[in-house]
């Protein structure tokens, strides 16, 4: 949360929080992750909304199958504000899980539908699809059949991929054609294909949910622009955000422990 506060503010906005797991954790793993009620876990949200001004929403580790069912609901009736997905499942190094095996159904089902964006890498998505996701074909095929679960659109980032560049999919759901005999037609999704070289790095920790918040306060900061022409706007808010992250990357920090920390 500490790493999305630092992330969301370099973007210029400002993060408002509400806790969905409770974790025991450091640079050198995660130890324990208790839920939160869900009951708590939305009324923080409400409170936050009711009193701030809200224009994106950003969502990470649920921590249960009742929270994912919760915050579907919340990103439901919320719908017009954009929201930024991470599937965050497994902690990078450590024992606990961030989300039983039975709250995935209900995320497929509740939350991604309402995603503007959903941030997934290759083992998450091939949890989500039940497809494999090993090299670049099979990415493409799992980030298409992830945006057929309603989504807007997918980032499945390609670190777990094999070769000599890191290739994030993008795939962005067209808006459907509004003219002449085309109408109510889906056009094809657009899938970019945005590589970069892979860097020689100590392990580091903090990366994704870094990358999700940097796209989360881009959509925040251009709200109005993004209600004009989401596919768009969503597309420029990821290539920035990869280019921060890509710099942020470059300067990671030992602050102790086993791994290094992203500087958002």
């Amino acid at each position: 949360m500490l790493a999305d506060a630092r992330a969301i503010a370099r973007t210029g906005a400002f993060a408002c929080a509400s806790v969905a797991v409770l974790t025991v954790q450091s640079t050198s793993g995660m130890r324990e992750a208790t839920p939160v009620a869900s009951s708590e876990l939305i009324a923080e949200c409400t409170e936050v909304l009711k009193n701030q001004r809200v224009r994106a929403i950003k969502v990470g580790a649920l921590g249960s199958e009742e929270n994912v069912k919760a915050i579907g609901d919340f990103l439901a009736i919320h719908r017009a504000i954009p929201a930024v997905v991470d599937t965050v499942m497994m902690p990078t190094r450590g024992r606990a899980r961030l989300l039983e095996e039975r709250g995935v159904k209900k995320l497929r089902k509740r939350v991604l539908p309402y995603a503007a964006l959903v941030t997934v890498n290759a083992p998450e998505a091939e949890v989500i699809t039940g497809m494999r996701v090993t090299r670049l074909d099979e990415a493409r095929k799992a980030t298409l059949a992830l945006l057929e679960l309603g989504c807007r659109a997918v980032l499945l980032k390609g670190g777990h991929l094999g070769g000599p560049h890191a290739v994030d999919l993008l795939a962005i759901a067209p808006r459907e054609r509004k003219s002449s005999r085309d109408l109510g037609k889906r056009l094809a999704p657009q899938v970019h294909e945005l590589s970069a070289s892979r860097l020689a790095l100590p392990p580091f920790h903090g990366g994704g949910c870094i990358l999700a918040s940097l796209i989360a306060g881009y959509l925040a900061m251009n709200d109005e622009a993004y209600r004009a022409d989401p596919e768009t706007v969503l597309e420029a808010a990821v290539r920035w955000a990869k280019k921060l992250h890509h710099a942020a990357l470059l300067r990671t920090r030992d602050v102790g422990g086993d791994l290094r920390i992203l500087l958002g």
